[in-house]
């Protein structure tokens, strides 16, 4: 007997269609917006220009190239499915958003992932 049955996703067969799109984002946005609130909590007691922080913002961004970098080349699940192309294309595509935006990381993140749910729709119907 399955103790987990009663829970979302853990009793169904499989996981939704948006499960892998909702995990895009959430791998996207959550790892640096973790240290963005931790830098205003410590904003009033700390320089911007600090070594902490200038640390904290390549290992910020180091999270997110790396997690990135999984999802594009090693991907599991409905993304294993679609082509290598269609992955580097949104990468390359959120990546434009995202520094024609003033560095918008929620903006990137949504572009490449509403290129990729249009690429699957195209290529799969």
């Amino acid at each position: 007997m399955n103790d987990l049955a009663h829970l979302p996703f853990f009793g169904a067969a499989t996981a939704p269609v948006w499960a892998p799109y909702a995990l895009i984002v959430l791998a996207g946005v959550l790892p640096t917006a973790v240290w963005r609130w931790a830098g205003v909590a410590l904003a009033g007691r700390m320089s911007p220009d600090s070594e902490v922080l200038t640390w904290v913002r390549a290992v910020a961004t180091a999270l997110i190239a790396a997690v990135i970098a999984k999802l594009v080349l090693y991907p599991s699940g409905a993304l294993a499915d679609m082509p290598i192309t269609l992955r580097l294309g949104a990468a390359g595509i959120g990546f434009l958003a995202f520094v024609t935006t003033g560095k918008n990381v929620l903006v990137g993140v949504l572009i490449a992932e509403a290129v990729l749910i249009a690429g699957q729709v195209l290529v799969y119907g």
